[in-house]
């Protein structure tokens, strides 16, 4: 019985170390607006052609500093309008067919998965020659999906006795920029996941300052009617 209290103790602690190698702290900063027009531009040109993002709408990209000029000339490819979701040309059942599931709506995968899991996902895959698509990932045992940023990234092969990935064929990034790539990405979808996040977070501060400011003059105005009563 101790022994296995001891097993389901440590058990989490083995799995994270056997992914130590690749689930690192994601390096987003959600006041960084260059790294998060460059995830925005990465996602609709990459991530939207087979993933959809229904719950969010084009026009709030204007909170991370694209005008609405920038939006349409940049961002906009199949008649869409500034107002509209991000949402997929893609019929659910094609995708289904050709990869074996219909591919996630991504509008709030951070805050189902994670940024640090996110950001470990992008850099995980490497090739298989078992799966359907010929990729796996590390993080995500036989995924449906191919690695489709595999010409900026290279290609990887796991090595099962270190347990750790190896480059086998450069892409056109080196590691460092890939890195910085992934990272913009992934800190566009945490901004995707929760648009309000800042706002929310700054009035919650002035709520409590003001909260702290009201409790001072309440223990004031409290002492002041009670003074003269024994």
């Amino acid at each position: 019985m101790k022994k296995l209290l001891l097993s389901l103790v440590f058990l989490p602690l083995i799995a994270l170390a056997s992914e130590a190698e690749i689930t690192v702290a994601a390096p987003i900063d959600p006041s960084d607006q260059a790294s998060l027009q460059r995830g925005a531009r990465t996602f609709v040109n990459n991530c939207l052609n087979c993933h959809s993002a229904n719950y969010m709408r084009y026009n709030r990209l204007q909170d991370i500093g694209l005008t609405e000029k920038q939006i349409k000339d940049n961002l906009l490819f199949a008649g869409e309008k500034v107002g509209d979701t991000m949402k997929v040309a893609m019929n659910p059942k094609d995708a289904k067919k050709w990869f074996g599931v219909a591919p996630p709506d991504l509008s709030v995968a951070v805050r189902a998965r994670g940024a640090d899991w996110i950001y470990a996902y992008l850099r995980g895959f490497y090739r298989d020659g078992t799966t359907l698509s010929g990729w796996n990932n590390i993080v995500f045992d036989k995924v449906a999906m191919p690695h489709v940023l595999y010409e900026l990234q290279g290609e990887q092969v796991l090595n099962h006795e270190t347990h750790q990935l190896e480059v086998v064929k450069p892409g056109r990034m080196n590691p460092e920029e890939y890195d910085a790539f992934v990272a913009d990405l992934t800190n566009y979808m945490a901004f995707m996941a929760e648009p309000a996040k800042q706002q929310r977070q700054w009035i919650g501060l002035w709520v409590l300052l003001f909260l702290g400011v009201l409790l001072v003059l309440t223990i004031k105005l409290k002492k002041a009617y009670w003074k003269d009563i024994k």
